[in-house]
């Protein structure tokens, strides 16, 4: 009997590895099909899973109803299973060069579990190359068995979309691949289990690693256009989404906008690219400029703030800016990679004072991964304020409501950096990329 039919009758396990933002999701969707156990190394974690809580803050507590799953932050309990879903994530390290470290720590807990006949899918965006380069060797050195012989390895990349309502875990094409026939027809049975809209079958793992990491990189590279535009824009005095609006009549003009570009994601992914093409000795020019740009549209917002406080006569030193949203992107916690953080660290190297706000961010979090405080409510005596994200509360509000939190009133200064007040502010200083 195959690994699927196996699970189908509860007489094997399905065990998903790290339950974040990508793996909690994949674990709850398959424990209301098959037996499944979620592991996670923070036991913390665990136990307010256990309580039907999301530690993320992006699933309902309905979310774990009718859950047929054991939540563990035990590895020894592990063993218990036979399909093993690896989604811990695959960060970058100080350098932007890809940091393994916690994929490798999977691959080692999964290894000292593995039994014959056992499958492990990674779902953690890694370069191609990886999954057959870096992490099966592990598995066969820990578990003593030979990879196809014994156990087999495919790849299945995340496509979850924190935030988003629509493209779901289920409603997005999920990709899937496998070291040989036998296991890519078993493991694409397993996600169509949960995926509504089927699964694409990579004709290989690396196929299936490399289709991922140009998702993101694709974005990346047409967002950096986007921001130097904005850049060359900004000089000429012309308003980029105004720009944007007039091309975008065109049937097959590409509708990208500029922006601050953080996330576990696009943010990341083209840095494991650029590392591995780098081994075939090819520098990537498009993909680094791409995100030379992006890395540095924090900065460069900073800047247009000092430029435009100077410009008005005001004493950079005792200025006061509001930063409203500092998560990296709208309607989320999520606060990865939050490029919202380079505008406020840089614009306090210039001496400014900086408050920050935002509905969705945990203060302590901001203050453990940035070094900064966050506060609770703003004051009405800023020189400026910034509107950093794109939440759904600041979509409602006024120009009325900017010029009560100035203490110049009129006088004072707002930065758009979405475009989410075109043409609707008529009094104060205006800006936006």
């Amino acid at each position: 009997m195959g690994i699927f039919n196996k699970l189908m009758d509860k007489e094997a396990q399905l065990c998903v590895i790290g339950l974040g933002y990508v793996g909690l999701p994949i674990a709850l969707e398959f424990s209301k099909k098959i037996k499944v156990i979620g592991f996670d190394i923070r036991a913390d974690r665990v136990e307010l899973m256990k309580q039907k809580i999301d530690p993320s803050d992006e699933l309902e507590s309905s979310a774990f109803d009718g859950a047929d799953i054991y939540f563990t932050a035990n590895a020894s309990e592990i063993s218990a299973a036979s399909f093993f879903i690896v989604g811990v994530p695959t960060p970058i390290d100080n350098h932007n060069l890809p940091d393994l470290t916690p994929l490798l720590a999977a691959t080692r807990t999964v290894g000292k579990s593995l039994k014959k006949g056992d499958y492990v899918v990674y779902e953690s965006t890694v370069y191609p190359g990886c999954t057959e380069e870096d992490c099966i060797p592990i598995l066969e050195e820990l578990s003593g068995l030979k990879f196809k012989t014994d156990f087999k390895v495919g790849f299945s990349p995340e496509r979850i979309n924190p935030g988003d309502q629509k493209h779901s875990l289920t409603t997005v094409v999920k990709v899937v691949s496998g070291c040989d026939e036998e296991s890519l027809d078993n493991i694409a049975k397993v996600y169509e289990l949960i995926v509504k809209a089927g699964v694409h079958r990579a004709s290989s793992i690396k196929v299936a690693e490399a289709a991922k990491i140009i998702e993101n990189t694709q974005r990346d590279v047409n967002i950096g256009l986007m921001n130097e535009l904005s850049i060359i824009f900004n000089r000429m005095g012309i308003n980029t989404y105004e720009v944007l609006e007039a091309a975008g009549t065109k049937w097959n003009f590409l509708k990208f906008y500029p922006g601050l570009v953080g996330g576990h994601c696009i943010g990341v992914d083209p840095y494991y690219l650029a590392f591995k093409a780098q081994e075939y000795r090819y520098h990537p020019q498009i993909i680094r400029s791409g995100r030379f740009v992006n890395d540095s549209m924090g900065f460069y917002i900073a800047k247009q703030m000092v430029k435009k406080l100077i410009s008005l006569g005001k004493n950079v030193l005792n200025s006061k800016v509001l930063v409203m949203g500092v998560t990296f992107k709208e309607n989320v916690t999520d606060i990865r990679n939050s490029k919202v953080a380079d505008v406020i660290n840089e614009l306090k190297t210039y001496g400014v004072i900086v408050d920050a706000v935002d509905p969705f961010a945990n203060h302590k979090d901001i203050k453990h991964e940035y070094g900064f405080d966050m506060i609770s409510k703003p004051d009405n005596n800023y020189d400026a304020v910034i509107v950093a994200v794109s939440h759904d509360e600041y979509l409602i509000l006024k120009e009325e409501d900017f010029v009560s939190l100035l203490k110049d009133g009129e006088d004072g200064i707002l930065f758009d950096i979405k475009g989410l007040y075109r043409n609707k502010i008529k009094k104060l200083k205006y800006w936006s990329l």
